[in-house]
């Protein structure tokens, strides 16, 4: 009976976890690239029937945000249309299917290991289905989350999400570091107009085969996250929304006990009563807000240093960039946890303005000291500054408001709205550095190297002010309370 009243938290944190796997899939599927991308455009580089250039490496490293885009436009209807859980079995097989299909892109069909451009079609193809999963998991996984949980943890749980994304890059950085072994990635040189060419001496196997591994070992993550999410309950909210309050108020029963599980329903029908209202039903500020947090995130350029981190360290002059890389995935994830356990005491708003603040200090560093041997180990500090702050900052927060700061009757397609807005800031970053990065004034220098880490630390500054001046503090306010928060 002690259980009934007060809620199992066991029961709480099991359906959390499987809901979590999706954002550990999300970095996992992000960040693969980072370690596979440098096979990959060696491998396309010996094509007997076109010209691999800069811009479609560019292209080929960030098409699965093309598919987040998509996933995440549609995931609104998707949440709304067939509920939160089946919409999430659905992410999880897009997203075998695409391990698999990136892993083996000839498919049985094409000839085994010649790249043409029907293959590099048919990869991006394979990369963009994964990303629809990615960006449905990445507005559907907090949304399912923020649903269940009750107010007084939920920013703790929602954040948890975005330490399963770290974790998830974290566990895909040692995976490469291990599938990599003895091997080295392709030496590559930029001959100029958009153009690079594999130098001689470099390892065939990673061109031809260690990609494939990288890629492949989403497999099994992808598969268990498949089987298990069939085993959790369909959210309270969404079960009320279609008439099974009965069923609703048994889950929240479970999670938060018989008496409080009553209240909850009922200010659950006081806001779904009304069903779904216009987007704008509360103002313009309401979905503004929303969008920026999710532009911010990406616009702060995160993503060019979790996809490029090998690249990256190996422009400095690092002996072994995976080792590095590895040692930044340890480092987010330490960062991460301390936006897990302080974003409920110290509230949303001061971690986002402290970790803007940090992340320009970082940018700014780097952008100081890129390509000055002497100055090296300061441009590594600079760099782990950056991500460091990003990781107890924008990288959990922006989820957690993207997840409770829309009202309950546009939440569906304001969510939609804003994470199709992150992945498309998501794509436009991560299509841009390298071209940024490889800008010269002339032959030789860093120029690009400055300039873009530069740009990014203003665009910090520029979100801090934005995150003082118009975004609200939510700590503490249920789902519900954010209609009464926007109407005033």
């Amino acid at each position: 009976m002690k259980q009934n009243q007060t809620g199992s938290k066991a029961y709480l944190f099991s359906i959390v976890l499987v809901a979590v796997l999706g954002g550990l899939l999300f970095g996992y599927d992000t960040a693969v690239i980072s370690g596979a991308e440098k096979g990959l455009q060696a491998f396309f580089l010996n094509a007997p029937d076109f010209r691999y250039t800069d811009f479609m490496h560019g292209f080929t490293s960030s098409s699965a945000l093309i598919g987040c885009i998509i996933g995440s436009s549609f995931s609104g209807f998707f949440a709304s249309r067939f509920g939160r859980k089946r919409s999430l079995i659905f992410a999880g097989i897009c997203f075998f299917l695409s391990a698999w299909g990136s892993m083996n892109p000839e498919s049985y069909v094409l000839p085994d290991g010649k790249p043409t451009m029907t293959l590099l079609i048919v990869f991006n193809f394979y990369r963009i289905l994964g990303g629809i999963g990615v960006g449905m998991a990445s507005a559907i996984c907090p949304m399912y989350i923020g649903e269940v949980a009750p107010s007084n943890i939920r920013g703790m749980l929602v954040s948890w999400n975005q330490f399963a994304i770290i974790f998830g890059q974290l566990v895909v950085y040692f995976v490469n570091f291990i599938i990599l072994g003895d091997h080295t990635n392709p030496m590559i040189e930029s001959i100029g107009e958009g153009f690079s060419r594999v130098l001689p001496g470099s390892d065939p196997w990673t061109i031809a085969t260690g990609w494939r591994y990288m890629f492949g070992s989403e497999c099994i993550p992808a598969g268990l996250f498949t089987i298990l999410i069939c085993f959790v309950p369909e959210t309270p909210r969404y079960l009320v929304m279609i008439g099974q309050n009965d069923k609703a108020l048994n889950i929240l029963s479970r999670i938060n006990g018989t008496t409080q599980a009553q209240t909850i329903i009922n200010e659950i029908q006081n806001t779904i009563s009304v069903k779904t209202e216009k987007l704008f039903s509360y103002g313009f500020m309401c979905i503004f807000v929303g969008i920026m947090l999710s532009v911010f995130q990406q616009a702060i350029g995160i993503n060019a240093v979790l996809y490029y981190a090998p690249r990256i360290f190996q422009d400095m002059g690092m002996s072994n960039p995976m080792v590095q890389t590895v040692i930044m995935g340890v480092i987010n994830i330490t960062f991460t946890l301390v936006a897990v356990f302080t974003v409920e005491r110290l509230g949303r708003k001061p971690l986002l303005i402290s970790g803007s603040v940090g992340m320009a200090i970082g940018a700014f560093g780097v952008a100081l000291t890129f390509g000055n041997p002497t100055l090296e180990v300061i441009t590594m500090l600079s760099i782990m500054v950056y991500s460091a702050c990003f990781m107890f900052s924008w990288g959990p927060i922006c989820w957690v408001y993207i997840a409770e700061i829309f009202p309950n009757t546009i939440r569906g397609a304001a969510v939609a709205i804003a994470v199709a807005f992150q992945w498309i800031f998501n794509f436009i970053v991560s299509s841009t550095f390298v071209p940024m990065f490889n800008m010269h004034l002339v032959p030789g220098d860093n120029f690009g190297h400055w300039f873009t880490y530069g740009l990014y630390g203003l665009i910090c500054i520029v979100s801090a002010i934005f995150v003082w001046r118009l975004v609200p503090e939510t700590k503490g306010k249920t789902l519900e309370d954010m209609s009464k928060l926007w109407r005033k």
